[in-house]
């Protein structure tokens, strides 16, 4: 695809390709393609055999699996700069979740083959795969933690928590503003709870403090979320 200087900045931000010099992003941009997806459309299912990668350029895609009771649990969201489906493009296995565009969501994609030739040329992109794998697997752990151990409010308030240090890393008080982008039935499958209760946990959380909403948007308060999730 032609480079635009506008998709610099996700790849920048994007842990798989932190390292890479900006000669090395553009590189890269010139061996991806363009796609989109509309709202509610599968990308791709469990067990499909994979061999791209995706960078969210814009929208949500929903990462969920189907428990054997057809429940889906989700897993992660995965927004603008942040790249989903390695691991099958880099093992060549079988997809290992269900993605699918929550709205409707431009991304850019890259193939396996282009990919390894880059990797060969540049040894450093192998060690960021190590680390970004690893990465995920100490979120996973800590998601799977949090949905065993604590009550739901718990899980929303460090939920509320992280999306606020991402919009703002620096902050350790006072109030920050979040846009959710999507409904509660999403957010209840991400943190392993039913609507009605996450209904209930953040009513309880408006109650002490922690959040104040109008609609999808969210003022965050971040004392007081750091006291409920139990966190500095």
């Amino acid at each position: 695809m032609a480079v635009n200087d506008k998709v610099l900045p996700l790849l920048q931000q994007a842990p798989l390709f932190e390292p890479l010099d900006d000669a090395d992003r553009r590189a890269l941009l010139q061996e991806m393609r363009e796609t989109s997806f509309d709202a509610g459309q599968v990308i791709f299912t469990r067990g499909d055999p994979g061999r791209d990668i995706y960078l969210v350029v814009s929208g949500r895609v929903r990462l969920s699996v189907l428990t054997a009771e057809g429940r889906e649990l989700s897993f992660a969201h995965a927004e603008p700069g942040a790249v989903f489906g390695e691991i099958a493009m880099l093992d060549s296995g079988p997809r290992s979740a269900d993605a699918t565009a929550v709205v409707k969501t431009q991304a850019l994609s890259l193939g396996r083959a282009a990919f390894m030739r880059l990797a060969e040329s540049r040894p450093h992109l192998v060690d960021a795969v190590v680390r970004f794998l690893c990465r995920r697997i100490r979120e996973a752990d800590q998601q799977l933690e949090a949905i065993a151990l604590f009550p739901i409010e718990v899980r929303l308030a460090r939920f509320f928590l992280a999306a606020a240090r991402q919009k703002d890393p620096d902050a350790t008080e006072g109030r920050v503003s979040i846009d959710l982008g999507m409904s509660q039935g999403e957010l209840a499958l991400l943190i392993g709870a039913s609507r009605p209760k996450v209904n209930t946990a953040l009513s309880m959380l408006e109650s002490n403090g922690a959040i104040s909403r109008q609609g999808n948007k969210f003022s965050c308060d971040i004392e007081e979320l750091s006291l409920t999730a139990g966190v500095e």
